[in-house]
């Protein structure tokens, strides 16, 4: 069975530690056959804890999951099925990050060929569509991180005052850097309004550092890795 090894931030540290706050592993239930669940990302709601995956090798449907209090369910008090549309032709749908701001749900992915190009995505309230371009931004540059950054290895949250942005240090499975979007500069930007680097501490050797998802629950910043 699939399930989600979960980290949270030690206030006052530069430090994610695994089972901190945590319910150390969750599982994922209910999963369609046909989902991809190496494309994957997680936000919460101010409600709800949620988690994403693509449809097989789509690149315009996702299926979604709720935290049940035991699992993160297939369906559980989410629409189960969405479907992306209005992307740009050269976008990167090999992965992409969600959040929740209070006011929007949000998707994003990459151009193809530039990974620090972000396309913005909004949900569209009352249906099953996420458009790209609705109450967003269409394109965001990413600018500043260092030259070493692994943007095949990313994540983004909102905490309820700042968007957020990750990626792994290249070469490294416990050093991730840390931006944040600057509305002077439309921009996510390195470092900015951030701890520049973070560390993950005490992760299970059972875990799959090909990606990660992030989400802030109004309390804790969480860091999530699958399970092997």
């Amino acid at each position: 069975m699939p399930s989600l090894n979960q980290f949270a931030w030690v206030s006052g540290t530069s430090t994610y530690r695994y089972g901190h706050r945590s319910i150390p592993n969750i599982p994922i239930t209910g999963a369609p056959a046909d989902a991809n669940l190496a494309r994957w990302a997680m936000l919460h709601d101010g409600t709800t804890y949620r988690f994403y995956c693509f449809r097989g090798s789509s690149s315009d449907t996702l299926y979604q999951f709720g935290f049940n209090g035991a699992s993160y369910a297939f369906g559980h008090n989410s629409i189960p099925i969405l479907t992306l549309a209005g992307f740009p032709a050269d976008t990167d749908a090999s992965s992409f990050q969600m959040l929740h701001d209070g006011a929007d749900y949000r998707l994003y992915m990459r151009r193809l060929g530039d990974r620090r190009t972000l396309y913005q995505a909004a949900w569209v309230a009352g249906s099953t569509t996420y458009r790209h371009g609705h109450h967003s931004l269409p394109v965001i540059p990413v600018t500043g991180f260092p030259p070493d950054t692994d943007w095949s290895r990313w994540g983004m949250l909102h905490d309820g005052l700042a968007y957020r942005i990750y990626a792994f240090r290249l070469g490294s499975n416990t050093e991730f850097y840390q931006g944040s979007f600057n509305r002077a500069a439309n921009a996510y930007q390195y470092a900015f309004n951030s701890i520049p680097m973070l560390t993950l501490v005490g992760t299970p050797a059972n875990s799959d550092l090909s990606a990660f998802g992030m989400l802030h629950d109004n309390l804790d910043y969480r860091f999530y890795l699958q399970t092997l």
